[in-house]
């Protein structure tokens, strides 16, 4: 049996864009939905069709009575009027059967909430972050991991994730690089397809399912220096071919919304580009959903200089195609009076309602308000299969990237391991940045895994130097300790006591993510020190990288023989990485993004253009070239090892021509040569 293998295969030669037009096959209950929105739509005020366009995020307790200070009662009274579409940040089923509860019944049409989180990767249950499942290169890791998320998000009565988020990012500085599917728009595209799968599932009225909202549209990840919010500046040719074909994928997928970006593209904010959201999105796509803007975008037009205030600001949005204000205030407030003035048609409000309705139908609120308050399902949440489920998602996206020595996988028996490193023992770090509802310390360390493997009485664990020594939240900031070597002794006392040293090294969860941009990508605080200290002592090292974004590690790839990247993997990281450094389960992950060599070479990625002077000699200085590094990848996309070995041979092309509209077959015969089973990824350029 050693010589099965998975073979999936991806083709990157030539990428071309032939997705069909959107034509969506009405059927009759698409009929019976349109219907019913015109009757619906008949029926409202201006004043509550604008109301649809508005979300806010949850003020109160929603359990609670009534709220008493004047921002929430706001809120409330919004709700309680019909002059609401959306809330969120509300969450678990008592919550959010209260919320729709006052919705439906007090106001006067009783149409009810979409409330919407950040389901990113994972509700409760937590996956690995998305660029770290992007590694395992298969649609259908992300899609199962979806499919987990969109049902404890709906068992918890939520009906929308912001996710995906299907950004194509060439820089590791950009903090979000987590939160995508790396550099490539073909993977890219394979990825964000699954993702919506699974979180709508085939049918969106299901009480299993929740509404995806790609995003963000467009162009956010090439954010100039890798700076979070930072202006964009492309060309068309990019736009197309680099940036959009992900976003193309999930409208094939039947995505339901779209969120705007932050960032301008060709000088115009994205929130208020008529191009991208008219033009191309509901124009040549064909999109019938909604779209709704970043948290405070709109409001945020002011700050990018195209609008002098809230209500210049709203009329750029809503005349773009903007159809629902995420916290700015710009449409409650100014809407009214744009129309009424005849500066904003009524005809683009009924358009942008049209569609919020639309995706409502679609849910079937209207038809169930509480559809998705079903307290049974609620033991859904955090269950042992998803666990199960999670775990084998989490191995499935580690990379081996070095194993000179052949030190893993590691033996069961007879051996004494010294687990060092903060990570090591942390159950929080390994749940990720965007964690929505997940339970804080919850996770499977690292040092648990391993322990649970070979027994306590074999492992010396240390923890070396503190790394953070600040808060951790979602909000802040982090702090790293670089002068206090407490711990550091300890650790590598522990190296020398040992056959095999694990050091976990990297980043915490909240050194990645939404506004966590870095200049310096390379280990932060202690971490080099601790390392290099420990390998003086014991050169049987493995690492094992916890990190959202790929790091520069030269140091680190020169000398120690064994690296892991395990990125931040979830709920059960600790016994999925086990199961990789032990051998029982044999690591298939590829790189979905290049790891530079220097940050001076970012951005980086591998399908670049030639110049006109690709190549030289090292001798001459008059080609396109660092003077002082090569121009390759520490470790290129793709990139991946094993415990086993292929071989690929008979490589066969068709003759049929792609200029006469046929297809190009590509055949190979792959034999697994090692001593293992193994799983290839079959990659063709």
């Amino acid at each position: 049996m050693k010589n099965l293998t998975l073979i999936i295969p991806f083709s990157f030669l030539l990428i071309i864009s032939c997705v069909r037009d959107n034509q969506k096959i009405s059927t009759d209950k698409d009929l019976v939905i349109e219907k019913r929105i015109e009757e619906l739509l008949n029926k409202m005020t201006l004043e509550e069709k604008i109301g649809q366009m508005n979300q806010y995020t949850s003020r109160w307790e929603m359990t609670g009575p009534a709220p008493a200070n004047v921002d929430s009662m706001f809120i409330y009274n919004m709700i309680k009027s019909g002059k609401l579409g959306s809330m969120l940040n509300v969450s678990g089923v008592s919550a959010t059967r209260k919320v729709q509860q006052l919705a439906v019944d007090s106001s006067r049409l009783g149409i009810p909430l979409i409330l919407g989180y950040d389901v990113v990767h994972g509700y409760q249950t937590m996956f690995p972050i998305p660029l770290g499942e992007a590694a395992s290169w298969d649609p259908e890791v992300a899609r199962i991991s979806a499919r987990v998320a969109a049902t404890e998000s709906a068992a918890a009565g939520l009906h929308w994730t912001f996710a995906p988020m299907v950004d194509i990012s060439r820089d590791a500085r950009w903090g979000r690089v987590m939160e995508g599917a790396g550099e490539d728009p073909f993977l890219g595209s394979k990825i964000a397809y699954a993702r919506v799968k699974g979180f709508q599932g085939d049918d969106l009225s299901a009480d299993n399912t929740v509404a995806a909202c790609v995003k963000h549209f467009a162009a956010y990840g090439f954010a100039e220096a890798g700076r979070d919010y930072n202006t964009v500046d492309i060309s068309e040719q990019r736009l197309q071919n680099e940036i959009l074909p992900p976003f193309r994928a999930t409208i094939e997928a039947g995505a339901a919304t779209f969120m705007n970006s932050f960032n301008i593209v060709n000088g115009i904010p994205a929130t208020g580009n008529t191009h991208l959201q008219r033009d191309i999105l509901k124009g040549e796509w064909k999109f019938d959903g909604f779209v709704v803007s970043d948290w405070g975008s709109i409001g945020e037009m002011i700050n990018h200089g195209v609008a002098s205030d809230n209500m210049e600001a709203a009329a750029l949005a809503v005349n773009a195609g903007s159809d629902m204000d995420m916290e700015s205030n710009a449409y409650n407030n100014e809407l009214k009076n744009l129309v009424e003035s005849g500066i904003v048609k009524e005809s683009l409000i009924d358009d942008a309602v049209r569609r919020i309705l639309r995706v409502k139908f679609r849910l079937g609120l209207f038809d169930d308000p509480w559809k998705y308050c079903n307290t049974e399902n609620e033991k859904l949440i955090l269950c042992d299969e998803h666990l199960k489920i999670s775990r084998d998602v989490a191995r499935k996206s580690i990379v081996l990237l070095k194993n000179d020595k052949g030190i893993l996988p590691l033996p069961k028996t007879g051996v004494k391991i010294a687990v060092i490193g903060e990570l090591a023992a942390s159950k929080d770090v390994p749940l990720g940045n965007w964690r929505a509802k997940a339970i804080p310390n919850s996770a499977i360390s690292l040092l648990e895994g391993i322990t649970s493997v070979v027994g306590e009485n074999n492992v010396v664990f240390a923890k070396g130097p503190d790394y953070v020594i600040s808060n951790r939240s979602f909000l802040n900031n982090l702090k790293f300790n670089e002068t206090d070597y407490t711990g550091m002794d300890e650790a590598v006392k522990a190296a020398k006591s040992a056959q095999v040293v694990v050091i976990a090294l990297g980043e915490d969860c909240f050194q990645s993510g939404e506004g966590r941009s870095q200049v310096d990508i390379s280990l932060k605080g202690l971490q080099q020190k601790l390392l290099e200290d420990v390998y003086k002592v014991n050169r049987n090292v493995v690492v094992v990288l916890m990190n959202g974004r790929p790091l520069e590690i030269n140091w680190m790839a020169g000398n120690v023989p064994s690296i892991v990247e395990a990125w931040h993997l979830g709920s059960q990281a600790g016994n999925a990485i086990a199961d990789v450094l032990f051998g029982d389960y044999n690591p298939s992950g590829k790189l979905p993004v290049s790891f530079p060599r220097s940050i001076g070479q970012l951005p980086l990625y591998y399908n670049y253009f030639n110049t006109g002077r690709p190549s030289g000699s090292e001798d001459i200085v008059f080609w396109s070239r660092h003077t002082d590094s090569s121009n390759s990848p520490l470790f290129p996309f793709g990139y991946g090892l094993s415990y086993t070995s292929f071989e690929y041979s008979n490589l066969v092309l068709s003759d049929t021509l792609l200029r006469k509209g046929g297809e190009i077959i590509i055949k190979t015969t792959l034999k697994n040569t090692g001593e293992r089973f193994g799983e290839e990824v079959v990659q063709l350029y």
